[in-house]
């Protein structure tokens, strides 16, 4: 980093002890270990043996090249730095860890199965979700269904329902479909290891696996989520793209490298815990951070500081990338230059992201207002597969954003439903736009009642009748309830018809206080590294 000139001559031993000890630690990094891609360790020196073609081989050595263009700085140095770190944040863990249902369970439970069944659970619903909003449903759960042999004697019906309105519906699926396959096929014991977990076990990738094998089993394995790279980022001055696979595969390395071999599943669960509720994405607590004296972030923001404001005489010697012209792999690119705003929140680089891709809905709420036992409304069956795959919906028709011919569609799509109707009785009645992982879907909301006909008593495979009471509680999706609350702002006598029923949007919403965002950052959600099978799954 250029100093500025009147720094110079007053740092030069500075600048040369900080030049001698990267110079050293260049010299020293043949000694330091390769990983492989499967993650067995490669010793100085050694080439790397792979079954696989020509063209994969070259590839995975290239990896490999590219990892000596890493500078020591990006690295833990020696064994006592790893170990100050190991024992200052199992410190702060034991005495600032918050009190989770389902750490409770896995730490009353002897017995082992058990024990991985409660992790295995925790784990995939935190998937993307807040740990505020997965209490309630894993409550309910292992309520519903203590063992995996009680789920997997459960219908998916079943497990959609409780689901509904967690999101992500492919995971409940999973899980189910993963206890089946450990009661009918594997004896009904869960695999011991992360590599088995990962291997034999659906909808399970390698972050799941680790936490299962580590927390459950005693596994010394690391994980890395959406928590622990940002910790990893910060810690060690990683300001590369965390989603690209070669700073991924670093990111593994690092937390197989920290992760505490006396205390696997508590080291990694803190690890995540720090991502959480100290170290946030937006409002990091730095001041509360157990391994602040290790953090290159934290550094870096001190030294800037005194730059800017040209307090240099008497400065701490800061440490610098070696190999920051450029060539670093692990370094921020020239193209994104520090912000002296953001401060440590420069690290992890924030991946660009694909905005969602827009589609249209008709859909409709068909009500029998008379019916015999109450009024009833018509869902059916998504297909089995895809998004949102055997949730219950009303009858819908993909549509044109112009609106052409879609009231004609899905007056067709009604009929195929509860045979013949009466056209002019379809009223329009707004949208709504709900985002799932990838698509960015406008529901056009239109509703028709069955005033005078006569009852439709019999339906078609796939289709039902529910009453309103039912449907509240039936395997929905939380954007068929935005529906049907636009449904229920225009009947008549209700409070919510003196005014269109609006569905909030970020830019309408209130700025949280203060307050509330020291909640938010409490209960933030971790983001696993198996999430590239999540982006393809809507919520």
């Amino acid at each position: 980093m250029k100093k500025p000139p009147a720094a110079v001559g007053s740092h030069h031993r500075k600048q040369a002890s900080s030049q001698e000890r990267r110079e050293k630690h260049a010299l020293g990094y043949s000694q330091v270990k390769l990983s492989r891609p499967d993650g067995e360790e490669l010793g100085p020196g050694t080439a790397p043996e792979f079954p696989e073609a020509s063209a994969g081989l070259a590839r995975r050595q290239k990896e490999v090249v590219l990892q000596a263009s890493v500078s020591p700085y990006h690295l833990f140095r020696d064994t006592a730095e790893v170990t100050v770190f190991r024992e200052s944040l199992l410190s702060w863990y034991d005495r600032e860890k918050r009190d989770l249902p389902w750490r409770r369970r896995a730490e009353g439970e002897v017995d082992l199965d058990r024990r991985a069944y409660a992790v295995w659970v925790s784990e995939v619903m935190l998937q993307q979700t807040q740990v505020a909003t997965v209490i309630n449903y894993y409550t309910r759960w292992m309520q519903k269904w203590p063992t995996l042999q009680d789920l997997a004697s459960a219908s998916l019906e079943e497990v959609n329902q409780l689901w509904a309105g967690l999101g992500y519906y492919s995971r409940g699926r999973w899980l189910q479909e993963g206890a089946r396959k450990v009661v009918e096929e594997l004896g009904g014991h869960v695999p011991r290891t992360a590599e088995t977990l990962q291997r034999l076990l659906p909808g399970v990738g390698r972050y799941t696996a680790g936490a299962i094998a580590s927390i459950a089993f005693g596994q010394v394995t690391g994980v890395v989520d959406g928590n622990v790279t940002r910790v990893l980022c910060r810690v060690r001055g990683i300001g590369a793209d965390p989603s690209s696979t070669f700073v991924s595969q670093q990111l593994w390395s690092l937390a197989q490298q920290l992760v505490d071999p006396a205390r696997p599943g508590d080291f990694n669960q803190a690890a995540m815990e720090l991502g959480a509720t100290v170290c946030t994405p937006q409002h990091p607590l730095c001041s509360q951070c157990p391994v602040q004296s290790l953090c290159r972030a934290h550094q870096k923001v001190a030294w800037e500081q005194l730059v800017a404001s040209q307090s240099l005489p008497g400065s701490p010697d800061v440490e610098e990338c070696a190999l920051n012209t450029g060539q670093c792999q692990l370094c921020a690119p020239p193209t994104q230059p520090w912000d002296q705003t953001l401060g440590v929140t420069n690290f992890p680089r924030k991946a660009s992201r694909r905005p969602p891709r827009e589609e249209c809905s008709a859909t409709c709420v068909l009500e029998q207002p008379k019916a015999l036992g109450g009024a009833r409304i018509l869902l059916v069956q998504r297909p089995k597969s895809g998004l949102l795959a055997g949730l219950w919906e009303f009858p819908s028709v993909p549509a044109d954003p112009s609106g052409e011919h879609q009231r004609k569609a899905l007056l067709q799509e009604l009929q195929s439903w509860a045979g013949p109707l009466p056209a002019t009785r379809l009223q329009h009645f707004g949208q709504v736009v709900h985002t799932f992982s990838h698509i960015k879907l406008t529901y056009q909301v239109y509703g028709l009642a069955l005033e005078g006909q006569v009852p439709v008593t019999v339906t078609p495979p796939g289709a039902r009748w529910l009453t309103r009471e039912e449907f509240h509680t039936a395997a929905v999706s939380t954007a068929m309830k935005k529906v049907f609350r636009v449904y229920e702002g225009q009947q008549p006598g209700t409070c919510k018809s003196r005014k269109r029923s609006q569905v909030s949007t970020p830019s309408s919403r209130k700025k949280p206080s203060p307050g509330q965002q020291v909640l938010d950052s409490f209960f933030r959600p971790h983001f696993p590294t198996d999430a590239p099978k999540l982006k393809n799954v809507a919520q």
